[in-house]
């Protein structure tokens, strides 16, 4: 996938990291690799001499453009334990579904051979050892169809045309600014604005078409996605559902309960009521809704007998006696 280096800084901090990874370059390589003329090279290495970075040139057959070999020792001084943390770093999954994990596998082998004194294969040789696996147990993966042609519009600030899928199979046609992609764990956010000015967040995977437009768009100055991201984070949290759950639970369930803090939270456990009892223990759990709450009990089996609130204990008792009766039929095959 070819996006291009369409902003002069973005571009001016890549040709600073080629000249570092590949030493000695002729502006002819370094215009193919940037996706520019010669001339916009030759005017992007003045610029670096202007900010103080002591670019060389010679001419001739063997000639080409270097940096200052002390200030190229300066740039990269990474001492062997922060090369190895680096390289020891796994492709996380949604950069993987962002189609530039060989980009990346290919920046940290050249990170590391750039190092003086680096054995060839020492990437591979500390990645045999350790294995960061980011993709989570049973996690949901989500279509990310159109995520590469977001990608696109965000790295080159490109107005696009989307149709989103939202509630009761409604599509809604929009034409925004995707400002920012973000990826929790292995889900996938666009984070965009409308017409309106007006910042919203949608999965990718509600993206049903996306098309880039030649016009291209502003962000607004000082911007930070990151900062934006957690804010609205904070926001859905707060205004998220919940359902406060009363129960009794055994040592066991109490435990299993204690593993599964990403749906539900023990607010807080009370010393044993019942000493004697299979389930001496009495929590209270957030959920994020009843039906959340069924699925995650059910699972538990008798290790916890909920208390409260009664809508809940009815409909699990009304689940239990349905799959009681369903095994407790002959069933013919």
């Amino acid at each position: 996938m070819t996006l291009g280096i369409p902003m002069r800084a973005d571009r001016l901090l890549v040709l600073l990291a080629l000249l570092q990874v590949d030493g000695r370059v002729t502006t002819s390589r370094l215009a193919e690799e940037l996706e520019v003329s010669r001339r916009t090279v030759i005017r992007d290495l003045y610029a670096l001499r202007v900010a103080g970075i002591p670019v060389v040139t010679e001419r001739g057959p063997h000639g080409g453009c270097a940096l200052d070999p002390e200030f190229r020792n300066r740039l990269l001084s990474l001492n062997r334990a922060e090369l190895e943390a680096l390289l020891m770093a796994s492709v996380p999954q949604p950069l993987v579904q962002l189609g530039v994990a060989s980009d990346l596998k290919h920046a940290l082998t050249k990170l590391a051979a750039s190092r003086p004194g680096v054995r060839s294969g020492a990437g591979e040789t500390i990645q045999a050892k350790v294995h960061l696996d980011s993709v989570p147990w049973s996690a949901p993966q989500e279509t990310a169809e159109h995520l590469s042609v977001l990608y696109q519009g965000v790295m080159e600030g490109r107005w696009m045309r989307v149709t989103l899928q939202r509630a009761q199979d409604v599509r809604s046609e929009r034409r925004i600014a995707p400002y920012g992609l973000v990826a929790k764990v292995t889900t996938w956010y666009v984070v965009w604005a409308g017409a309106d000015g007006f910042l919203r967040v949608d999965r990718v995977s509600r993206v049903l078409e996306a098309h880039l437009e030649r016009d291209v768009f502003v962000r607004p100055q000082g911007f930070d996605l990151a900062a934006y991201w957690r804010a609205w984070c904070q926001r859905a949290e707060a205004n998220r559902m919940v359902l406060p759950v009363t129960a009794r639970v055994s040592p066991e369930g109490l435990a299993e309960l204690s593993t599964r803090g990403a749906r539900e939270t023990i607010r807080r456990v009370e010393e044993p009521v019942l000493p004697d009892s299979p389930r001496p223990y009495v929590v209270h759990i957030s959920f994020g809704s009843i039906d959340e709450a069924r699925t995650q009990i059910l699972a538990l089996g008798g290790s916890v007998e909920v208390l409260e609130p009664l809508a809940l204990r009815r409909t699990l008792a009304d689940f239990a006696q349905q799959t009681l009766r369903a095994y407790s039929e002959e069933h013919v095959v």
